[in-house]
């Protein structure tokens, strides 16, 4: 069976993956926002399957911006439960896969910190697991 995603659905699975990246890096990162997210979107660029093709692809029309964390996690936090909802409907397999990608980029996120994450960075991947089982 081929799953037809629009161009609306890409761009909802790409600003669920890299923006739960981006989650991580604007709430806990200590030292280095900046390789929390190369290592989460090392993590995402490594995805295979229909969720790595998507992730792959020119990464137009995500917004990421935001003044503040709680901005970015009004669009993300709804946009990881939408992608699992998607995906549990088109392509079962795909949802367990896109899931498990993005819990993969939190935990390289994670480990690009000196040390263990602290209390604000473990809460977000906290939040981030929540919304990916809200589906």
């Amino acid at each position: 069976m081929s799953v037809t995603l629009t161009d609306q659905d890409k761009i909802t699975l790409r600003t669920a993956a890299y923006g739960a990246v981006s989650l991580l890096a604007a709430a806990g990162a200590t030292g280095s926002p900046h390789k929390v997210a190369t290592q989460g979107s090392i993590a995402l660029a490594s995805a295979t399957g229909l969720v790595g093709h998507v992730l792959a692809d020119k990464s137009t029309g995500m917004d990421l911006s935001g003044k503040s964390v709680a901005e970015l996690a009004d669009r993300v936090l709804p946009a990881l439960t939408a992608s699992v909802h998607l995906l549990k409907r088109q392509a079962p397999a795909e949802a367990d896969n896109f899931r498990s990608t993005v819990l993969v980029a939190v935990e390289a996120a994670a480990r690009a910190q000196k040390g263990e994450p602290g209390p604000t960075m473990a809460d977000m991947a906290r939040k981030i697991t929540k919304a990916l089982d809200a589906a």
